[in-house]
């Protein structure tokens, strides 16, 4: 039995896309090996090697507490998150497809054949920008809202950042944010279908969307501790330094630099804050129980008990708002 479970779960966490954890790490790489020859006067590759990874950081307790969260959620990850994200968005994008195309009189693509380099560009792009003001809006409304903010510290929980913080979020943060990517975007891509794209083109010269846009925005980087800035780029794509700022537990970055790929709705609605380049930042949350979340208790039992306080509070003051004026009339 135990020889079954261990295959399972070996089975599980090596069903990963190899081509991407390569991307990703060899931008990582890439990205330390930067910055440590712009910022190193005497180098070697024991250096190197100390500062692309750290002690203080790699053998911290919130890293630790990443790489068993990253192991579990690989685990959840094939049943849960990633039918959910294809689901929400097809089933909205059929939605816009049928009801466009019963409004418009339009039986089948505007287009016939297949896409050609421009239509899928154009896709591309617009598939990207319905993505990224998606999650703006579902980020601030993480800030915003105490019920979600219990789920979302989960992420801002990380006192140190090891790339794979990038996957610390809670399960249930991520299944309602893959839900809220089926409004925005799923609209789009009902649209695109309706024009020109059979619904597999979600897959975009092979690469899926979500993909494309990782590694645009260097994901796995902006979760670590180095400071990368892309000059006056970063006015347009959010640099991992810019993003690292948002972790950052001054209470001159809360609430700042929601962004996920584009900077500019930061600077649109005005939650912008533009970083000094040598500014070295803390990572963490301000509150007295942020070592409780440092387990796998803390980060995935004790945000929905926090959470369901939040449901259970707001319906007890709606119940006392009810119950008021019939108290005065029956002192």
């Amino acid at each position: 039995m135990l020889s079954e479970v261990v295959r399972v779960v070996t089975t599980k966490l090596a069903n990963i896309d190899y081509v991407t954890l390569g991307l990703l790490l060899v931008t990582a790489l890439g990205s330390a090996l930067i910055v440590y020859w712009r910022t190193v006067e005497h180098k070697s590759f024991r250096d190197f090697f100390d500062f692309a990874f750290p002690a203080e950081v790699i053998l911290h307790p919130s890293a630790r507490a990443d790489l068993l969260f990253w192991v579990t959620k690989k685990l959840m990850m094939p049943f849960l998150l990633i039918p959910a994200g294809v689901t929400f968005i097809a089933a909205m994008g059929y939605a816009t497809n049928q009801s466009l195309g019963w409004l418009f009189g339009i039986s089948g693509p505007i287009i016939d054949g297949p896409a050609g380099p421009v239509t899928l560009i154009l896709f591309t792009v617009t598939m990207l920008i319905a993505y990224d003001i998606s999650y703006y809006l579902y980020h601030v409304a993480q800030h915003r809202f105490p019920f979600l903010w219990e789920l979302h510290k989960v992420h801002h929980s990380a006192e140190v950042m090891v790339g794979i913080t990038k996957d610390r979020v809670h399960p249930l943060d991520d299944l309602m944010n893959r839900a809220w990517d089926g409004v925005i975007p799923g609209i789009c891509f009902g649209i695109w279908s309706l024009i020109a794209l059979n619904p597999v083109e979600i897959a975009v010269f092979g690469i899926n969307v979500y993909v494309i846009r990782n590694i645009l925005m260097m994901d796995f980087v902006r979760h670590t501790h180095l400071k990368i800035s892309f000059g006056p780029l970063d006015h347009v794509i959010l640099s991992p330094h810019w993003h690292q700022v948002h972790h950052s537990v001054d209470p001159r970055h809360y609430d700042k630099n929601f962004g996920l790929l584009f900077s500019f709705w930061d600077r649109i609605f005005g939650t912008q804050f533009v970083p000094d380049p040598k500014e070295d930042l803390k990572f963490g949350l301000m509150d007295r129980d942020v070592r409780d979340y440092q387990s796998l208790y803390g980060l995935y039992i004790l945000p929905l008990k926090k959470m369901a306080g939040h449901i259970v509070r707001f319906f007890k003051r709606r119940s006392a708002n009810v119950a008021q004026p019939e108290d005065r009339l029956h002192p």
